[in-house]
């Protein structure tokens, strides 16, 4: 069997220019953002892992369901310090975003924090301490 690796995350949006906004807040960057997209990307290197964004209208047309954003974090984001880790959620929280575990220094040995995007797919943003 073939080695498969991760190419991209996904995650859906009921409001497409606030989710760009979140992500944007968390270090990504986008190319120009039309308000009638069903689907953007953050520009990426090759061999990068994309994070794909989806309106849920347009998923529910693809899959007949609506999306439901999960109740555990879907994937984390890593700092190269702890003072990023507190700057990024400073800057989440700044911009009226959700925090819902404040900066702290886990016994794992991260500066550990964890957001919600607009839908509540949560991101943890970490740093090795």
């Amino acid at each position: 069997m073939p080695k498969m690796t991760i190419d991209a995350i996904s995650v859906t949006s009921s409001d497409m220019a606030r989710s760009v906004k979140f992500y944007t807040l968390l270090g990504f960057e986008f190319p120009k953002f039309e308000p009638n997209e069903d689907h953007i990307e953050p520009i990426t290197k090759d061999g990068d892992v994309r994070l794909m964004i989806d309106e849920a209208k347009f998923m529910k047309s693809m899959t007949g369901v609506s999306p439901k954003p999960p109740t555990h974090s879907s994937f984390a984001m890593k700092c190269e310090t702890a003072a990023e880790v507190d700057n990024c959620i400073t800057s989440v929280k700044a911009a009226g975003f959700t925090v819902i575990k404040e900066p702290w220094d886990a016994f794992w040995g991260q500066r550990y924090a964890i957001a919600a995007d607009p839908d509540g797919y949560k991101v943890d943003i970490f740093a090795w301490i």
